[in-house]
């Protein structure tokens, strides 16, 4: 990986999302900053100005923050190669699909659920909360990382989310599942 810009009370918020994709989430998760209209912002606003609307909240402790999210979503994830490793352990993890329907159905890992509201009910009301899960998406994007984010808050404390989601596991840990490219109208 490459290092990360430096992030600075310029910073507009469209370039802060682009090298630190889960800015939004920790900036919410802190300061209540982006999650709805009411406290949302725009791309071309730029880091200060965002914070000095927001209670005049420090640039400096706003960026530390973001830094240190960012770190522990990097740790979080787990490399494709070493998600193939761990599905042949005795105990394997749960695998968390969060893909639609015919997504899942064209390529997934075997063992995987896909996510849906009953699956999610399930969860809550049986699973351990020290279980381990895996959750990915079709690109590792944010999908995965804000159902980790998610579970996480509700007390699970062993979720990782797949780098690079299913396609990065079909480049580097399974060729024979098909990859596909998502065409968006």
């Amino acid at each position: 990986m490459s290092p990360s810009p430096t992030i600075t009370a310029d910073t507009s918020m469209a370039d802060l999302l682009v090298h630190f994709p889960g800015a939004q989430r920790a900036l919410f998760a802190k300061y209540h900053i982006g999650g709805c209209a009411s406290c949302g912002f725009r791309p071309d606003e730029t880091l200060g100005g965002v914070c000095q609307r927001n209670e005049n909240i420090p640039v400096s402790e706003a960026i530390d923050h973001i830094i240190e999210s960012h770190d522990r979503e990097v740790a979080r994830q787990i490399l494709p190669t070493d998600l193939k490793a761990r599905l042949e352990d005795p105990d394997p993890p749960a695998l968390l699909d969060l893909r639609t329907r015919e997504e899942h159905e064209n390529a997934c890992i075997t063992t995987a659920d896909l996510f849906s509201h009953d699956k999610l009910q399930d969860i809550m009301a049986s699973w351990p909360k020290d279980r381990a899960i895996i959750v990915y998406d079709h690109l590792g994007e944010n999908g995965a990382m804000d159902a980790a984010a998610y579970l996480e808050g509700h007390g699970f404390t062993n979720v990782r989310t797949l780098r690079g989601g299913i396609d990065g596991y079909a480049k580097e840990a399974d060729p024979s599942l098909p990859r596909y490219r998502l065409e968006i109208a």
